[in-house]
């Protein structure tokens, strides 16, 4: 397994990291993504450890706290040996106090996954969501004050916009709070929107990409092929409806180039998906999820070799779309292009 720097941080993550949202498995959303019990979960853990995956992502919101629940027993015992990673914010209740970032809600909220998870400390705390409604120097405050309590090591969001973690850093920075390390995002070959904003602010900022859903919401998988239906087991029958919505000819044009260099290389059509993003800039881990321990194998076949340039060429093309406003003359025009290096343009 190859490790890297969690952004401008010193914390060493593994390439690959095992999310745990098919832990627990209650509810129409993490019921079809799995229901692996302690027993399960900890075989899976097992299996992880051995090749080298480390970090271990989570959420209050999972399965209402069960993901975590079941996370903590799985690691129970080398609890040294793993990094925790979890997330609050998104609505956990009705009550006017059971969503958001607000101090009251992120002190509770921290104190729960610890008890949940059954440990002392979180290692990557982040936040789920954007929450307009507190001020962002309440929230970096709080979250300063949980790291140096020692109830948290370092601190990550989620799912913002770049001018959200901007306006974050900036104000982290100019007041000495602790800062923000890691985003978690979504980001695949049929959902390339993160590199038109967030990862040049990733690049300038020091932020590592945490990759939420990198086979596209389960549509890189191999199983999915132009004129077929969805395969009777496909969560996505039941999940489609949740996750980042993809054009059908965008799909079907990335799997034909996934078909011709799984021939080529003899790898799976999911390794060459994941292999793709582990080559593109900021990604510090990319999250892979499993059900069984014939999944999680397979997908631990992503790392140890390498696109050719040739071949990561082919899927760039076949998964390239028009960047919006402002970011399509950076990509079209030379005068603009000449003004930013490629990366900084677009990823």
């Amino acid at each position: 397994m190859e490790y890297r720097r969690l952004g401008a941080s010193g914390l060493m993550v593994p390439a690959l990291s095992f999310g745990a949202g098919t832990f627990g498995g209650q509810g129409p959303l993490f019921g079809a993504w799995g229901s692996s019990d302690a027993r399960e979960a900890r075989r899976l853990v097992d299996i992880c450890i051995d090749a080298g995956i480390t970090m271990f992502d989570t959420a209050d919101v999972y399965s209402g706290g069960a993901s975590e629940e079941v996370l903590g027993q799985a690691v129970k015992g080398r609890r040294d040996r793993v990094l925790i990673s979890t997330k609050t914010s998104l609505p956990t209740g009705d009550g006017p106090g059971d969503a958001g970032s607000s101090r009251s809600r992120l002190i509770a909220a921290c104190d729960a996954a610890l008890r949940r998870l059954d440990t002392d400390h979180i290692d990557l705390f982040q936040l789920h969501a954007f929450d307009a409604g507190t001020p962002v120097e309440e929230v970096l405050s709080t979250l300063d004050d949980l790291v140096r309590a020692g109830k948290v090591r370092y601190l990550g969001i989620s799912n913002f916009s770049g001018w959200q973690a901007m306006k974050s850093l900036a104000l982290a920075e100019k007041h000495g709070r602790a800062r923000y390390v890691a985003h978690q995002v979504y980001y695949s070959l049929v959902g390339r929107d993160y590199e038109w904003e967030l990862m040049p602010l990733g690049l300038d900022q020091g932020l590592g990409a945490l990759v939420w859903s990198p086979l596209g919401w389960g549509r890189l998988t191999g199983k999915i092929r132009r004129g077929r239906p969805l395969p009777a087991g496909s969560r996505l029958h039941e999940t489609a409806d949740y996750g980042p919505p993809v054009e059908d000819e965008l799909l079907h044009q990335v799997v034909d180039v996934l078909d011709e260099i799984a021939e080529e290389t003899g790898r799976a059509v999911p390794q060459i998906a994941l292999n793709w993003l582990l080559q593109r800039p900021t990604v510090s881990s990319v999250i892979i999820g499993a059900r069984t321990e014939e999944q999680l194998r397979q997908n631990l076949g992503a790392v140890g070799w390498s696109l050719t340039p040739e071949q990561t060429a082919r899927l760039d093309a076949a998964s390239s779309r028009t960047a919006p406003y402002p970011y399509f003359p950076y990509q079209r025009q030379e005068g603009f292009a000449r003004l930013n290096p490629p990366v900084l343009a677009r990823g």
